[in-house]
């Protein structure tokens, strides 16, 4: 019981260092204007992930059927 509660309070004190790190990164990039242009590149990717998936799918069933 001991392992898993200091386990516990290592990853929580690392993500909240972590945390720390991502929002001075994220406040660079807002302020400057290109989190847009993050955002946008990454919803562009799991779009085009998304219809490759189910254009892979419908392929697939094709060939079970």
């Amino acid at each position: 019981m001991k392992k898993i509660t200091t386990f516990l309070v290592f990853l929580i004190i690392s993500n909240y260092t972590f945390a720390q790190n991502q929002i001075e990164m994220a406040t660079g990039l807002r302020s400057s204007g290109k989190i847009y242009v993050v955002v946008l590149v990454l919803l562009t990717i799991f779009v085009v992930l998304g219809i490759f998936l189910f254009m892979l799918d419908r392929r697939i069933k094709k060939l079970e059927k």
